[in-house]
């Protein structure tokens, strides 16, 4: 059974079509780059997966259970059960600027109250020793460098030992140089067997970490394929015209 199955998503906003029809599926442990032109529906749909945006039609199942069937949701409590599965890393890091770097990881276990707050505190030190940054539990946001910042987002995002990791143009708002230590990162995680879906423009990860490559364009899924056939000989011509453009 796949983790994630997608069958014909739509959604509109008002007169614009920005997904049509989109399918797929992702398997435990894949690392699925998404890649293609702005405006193609990419971060849409990932924000769809954990209803940060309401679908029209079609059906998404999260590990067996149905986020929406044939354009129905279910009740919140069981809408809420079915996302918390998933960690999600945004472009802009949404970090909370009032609390220290330890509190915006400790924030949501706390509420949850799922645990008791020394067990959040070591699994807290751990993910901060994990990206690199135990030096900076104290730390605000405000004195952190951007890549420093994703990576504590990202550290966030695993606190609640999500099945599945999304990240929407994690490296995007960054320079150059600090998009490598957020790229290492995510490397170490798919190391580690994490299943993640990944909206990039970086192509050397979609190349290098990835083992399927999404190409969207329009609202919907143009090609599928592992990465090295994908570049080295895409099928179709959006995604050829594409890649010419974008390899460089």
């Amino acid at each position: 059974m796949s983790l994630i199955n997608v069958q014909n998503l739509k959604k509109s906003f008002g007169a614009l079509e920005v997904l049509k029809n989109i399918s797929f599926t992702v398997e435990k442990n894949d690392v699925i780059a998404v890649i293609g032109p702005s405006g193609s529906g990419k971060s849409t749909m990932l924000r769809s997966l954990v209803h940060l945006e309401t679908i029209d039609g079609g059906t998404v199942q999260i590990d067996g259970a149905d986020l929406i069937r044939d354009g129905v949701y279910p009740k919140p409590a069981q809408i809420k059960a079915i996302t918390g599965k998933m960690g999600m890393v945004f472009q802009h890091f949404n970090l909370f600027p009032h609390l220290t770097v330890r509190d915006n990881l400790e924030v949501a276990p706390k509420l949850l109250k799922q645990e008791d707050a020394k067990a959040i505190r070591a699994r807290a030190n751990d993910l901060l020793q994990k990206v690199g940054l135990a030096d900076k539990a104290d730390v605000y946001p405000a004195n952190l460098s951007g890549g420093q910042k994703q990576r504590v987002a990202i550290a966030r995002a695993l606190m609640l030992n999500p099945q599945i990791l999304l990240f929407d143009e994690p490296t995007s708002a960054l320079d150059p140089e600090l998009t490598g230590e957020v790229l290492n990162v995510m490397k170490d995680l798919a190391e580690e067997h994490m299943t993640m879906i990944v909206v990039t423009h970086e192509m050397g990860f979609a190349k290098e970490v990835a083992n399927k490559v999404m190409f969207m364009a329009d609202g919907e899924v143009v090609e599928v394929g592992e990465p090295q056939s994908f570049f080295e000989n895409p099928q179709h011509r959006r995604t050829q015209d594409f890649l010419r453009k974008n390899l460089k």
